[in-house]
């Protein structure tokens, strides 16, 4: 039969694997962890807040802005107004390769008479250029 060790030369002897005196050496040592009493403390987040119930739109960029002073100075009387040939003549740039949405503004006279098709338009965009002799096929405003 196998003899238990005590005092210091055992396994389990003296403080028994508890360390020194104090506290942590007593039975029914359950002392709260400090960072539960900091976690209490800070505010529950209550509520769906201001943002939630908005939706995420990805990818829907703004329409590019076209004032009639550029249309002016870009081109001549009758010609044709559309998103490609605005980009023909440098008005509007391409967005990655692509054809952007257009919006032309009332901003600026208009004295020569265009066709404008393929671009959202504003009101005073549409009297100006009929006002000039042109035609407007609005697309969407």
């Amino acid at each position: 039969m196998k003899r238990m060790t005590v005092a210091r030369g055992g396994k389990r002897g003296k403080t028994s694997g508890r360390g020194g005196k104090g506290q942590t050496a007593r039975a029914g040592n359950k002392r709260r962890p400090e960072w539960r009493d900091i976690i209490k403390k800070l505010p529950k987040l209550r509520g769906r807040g201001k943002n939630s119930n908005k939706t995420v739109v990805t990818n829907v960029q703004k329409p590019e802005v076209v004032n009639l002073r550029a249309l002016e100075s870009a081109f001549k009387a009758g010609e044709a107004v559309t998103p490609a040939t605005l980009i023909e003549k440098g008005v509007v740039a391409t967005w990655s390769g692509k054809i952007p949405r257009i919006k032309i503004l009332g901003e600026g006279v208009l004295t020569v008479a265009l066709k404008v098709s393929g671009c959202a338009i504003s009101e005073s965009a549409i009297k100006a250029i009929e006002k000039a002799g042109g035609s407007v096929v609005v697309a969407k405003k």
